[in-house]
């Protein structure tokens, strides 16, 4: 896997202060629509912390085609509400002179997914294999991976000819063949893409960025076929290297580094932002994921992250594997809450959709609600019907966006191993998913209908619902999106973009206890003894009860969890465990509803049982 901090390092067009020098962050994500600017400051006691936040219309796009137009209308706010002059008479971000300066900032960071984020197109000799492993590194790079072409991917040699033409990609990085194997079927494909002759989204006058991770060996034959006008090839070391290995770090480097160089320069104004900046800018969802390595690494913690948007839904998670952490990001290109909402709709049933609705609701009148929403995304529920609707979606949306990355997130497929007798009833065959969400320590969520739901109840619930985590784990959301921002400081400031991290970005909303495995209605399930942070609490959870405890933020407490047979909260199934729990906006909660979550056949019975379950958890109180 790449390193959280792979961009420091690179060229950028200032040289960063040392650490101890920097007291004053000005941070930008330059979003599609909107430029969101944070400012950090060092405080007294010589913490970090994120003191203001202003932001401003994104201005990529005519009529202004200049990104820092927006950039410096979101900084002038921050200025505004600081106090502290922060842009000069020509819209330029001030530095400090001196550590006394009251103006100025030390350093400004920044991310970008304006215009359409980068978008890039893979390709690898076997569709399982190598293949799947540059898609792992574009998609943990920040891209946004428009195909996957492969030897072996069902399509004839003039449909692959055409995708290439139709796609309009920033830049293509092309892998196959272990260094020292054949290298002809990696020739081959080269030789499919050069003639295809893919155009890029700028022009005639842009140089296709080309990066080939595939066979060492290979590599002359590809410069060969490359050497055209129109590419512009870069060589890196293979991504699989052997088949029991992938080496992402290297293609991801290269990505950041041609995103910078190329898709970057390219875009309206980013000469002038690159000319601004301290370190290199980051696509926004590799910033993401560069953050939550970032705290997995430093807390030796299993994490998932999700930020569910209006037309995709991005999942990071950072699961350990064979002893070292092994980071994973998808997309889920259509499935979001406005524009792709009518599309969640569609791939996960309607029926799906309503088995989270408590109360009556017209099918037909929800159909238009879809639709309403897909041609106004930016409405927010009005009544309370459509925020329990719009929450039923968000559901299914994420549970079909983990589903998905779950079964791109396995270990490496193709790896012949030698087995044994003795290893034939076991499940650790090549292609299993490493997500385990009994090892799942904290959960973040961010994005809209999760970061902006009326009550922090109704944001744990729909991530317990829809994640079903087992065991303990923590429950958070990033408040403001702040996770790109921080994970560019990352690079350049870890202990800095840590503590604002923990006590700014984070809320915790809580932990969820839950027992896996399934049993009767009614019946115990597990007991449990909850001591510290002013409660104490004991008693016996049925099977298909769930309970709220309120635990504040910043408490702790000590909770015993025993476990019937056949029930697993961590120990094993009927063992007991004991560990101390973080309490948050939430609190504890206590889910006896077993894993998988399943509900009652029954309409009616069904509609009782998520009745019960909204008024234990206080998720829509009159």
């Amino acid at each position: 896997m790449s390193s959280p901090s792979h961009a420091a390092g690179h060229a950028s067009a200032r040289p960063t202060p040392p650490p101890d020098r920097i007291r004053v962050v000005v941070a930008t994500d330059c979003g599609s629509t909107t430029t969101k600017a944070i400012l950090i400051q060092q405080q007294p006691d010589g913490s970090y912390r994120q003191t203001h936040r202003g932001e401003a219309p994104t201005t990529v796009e005519e009529p202004f085609a200049d990104v820092t137009i927006g950039v410096s209308n979101s900084v002038t706010e921050l200025q505004e509400l600081s106090g502290r002059r922060l842009v000069d008479d020509d819209g330029c971000i001030i530095r400090r002179t001196s550590p006394d300066d009251p103006n100025g900032c030390d350093i400004y960071i920044s991310t970008s997914s304006a215009g359409g984020g980068l978008q890039m197109m893979v390709a690898g000799v076997v569709k399982q294999m190598t293949a799947e492993s540059a898609k792992r590194a574009a998609l943990g790079a920040g891209a946004i991976v428009m195909d996957t072409i492969a030897a072996n991917d069902q399509r004839k040699p003039h449909e692959q000819i055409q995708r290439i033409r139709e796609l309009r990609p920033d830049m293509v990085l092309i892998s196959g063949g272990t260094d020292g194997g054949d290298s002809k079927k990696v020739v081959e494909l080269a030789e499919l893409i050069a003639p295809a002759k893919p155009r890029p989204r700028f022009g005639s006058e842009y140089r296709l960025p080309i990066i080939f991770a595939g066979n060492k060996e290979a590599a002359p034959a590809v410069r060969r076929v490359f050497d055209g006008p129109g590419f512009d090839l870069a060589v890196v070391d293979n991504l699989r290297p052997v088949l029991e290995r992938e080496n992402l770090g290297p293609a991801r480097e290269k990505i950041h580094d041609v995103f910078l160089e190329h898709v970057m320069a390219h875009a309206p104004g980013y000469d002038k932002l690159i000319a601004w900046t301290d370190a290199p800018i980051m696509p926004t969802p590799g910033a993401v994921g560069d953050i939550l390595q970032e705290i997995a690494r430093q807390r030796g913690i299993n994490a998932v992250g999700v930020d569910i948007g209006g037309a995709t839904t991005d999942v990071f998670s950072v699961f350990d594997h064979a002893g070292s952490p092994v980071f994973n990001r998808t997309v889920s290109a259509n499935l979001g809450m406005s524009y792709s909402i009518s599309n969640v709709c569609a791939e996960a049933g309607m029926a799906n959709v309503l088995r989270w609705v408590h109360l009556d609701m017209d099918e037909r009148e929800l159909r238009n609600r879809v639709k309403n929403k897909m041609i106004r995304p930016t409405t927010i529920p009005q009544t309370r019907e459509a925020l329990v609707f719009e929450q039923a979606v968000a559901r299914e949306a994420l549970r079909l966006a983990y589903v998905q990355h779950k079964d791109f997130a396995t270990t490496l497929k193709g790896v012949q191993q030698q087995r044994t007798v003795g290893d034939a009833f076991s499940q650790q065959e090549a292609g299993r998913t490493i997500v385990d969400n009994m090892k799942l320590d904290l959960l973040v969520a961010s994005g809209g209908v999760l970061s902006h739901a009326p009550r922090m109840e109704q944001t744990a619930a729909m991530l317990v619902d829809s994640f079903e985590p087992e065991g303990f784990t923590e429950l958070a959301k990033d408040s403001i999106f702040m996770m790109p921002h921080l994970g560019v400081l990352a690079s350049v400031h870890s202990k800095a973009a840590m503590e604002v991290f923990e006590r700014d970005c984070l809320i915790l909303l809580g932990t969820s206890i839950a027992a896996k495995g399934t049993g009767k209605l009614g019946k115990a399930c597990f007991s449990y003894s909850i001591s510290g942070g002013g409660l104490s609490e004991r008693g016996t959870m049925a099977y298909g009860e769930v309970k709220l405890l309120r635990l504040a933020a910043g408490q702790t407490a000590r909770a015993e969890i025993t476990p019937e047979r056949g029930f697993d909260v961590g120990a094993g199934p009927g063992k007991p465990i004991s560990r101390e729990v973080r309490g948050g906006t939430v609190g504890l909660v206590l889910d006896a509803r077993g894993r998988p979550l399943s509900l009652p056949e029954d309409p009616q019975q069904r509609r009782a049982t998520i009745a019960r379950w909204v008024k234990a958890l206080e998720l829509y109180p009159d």
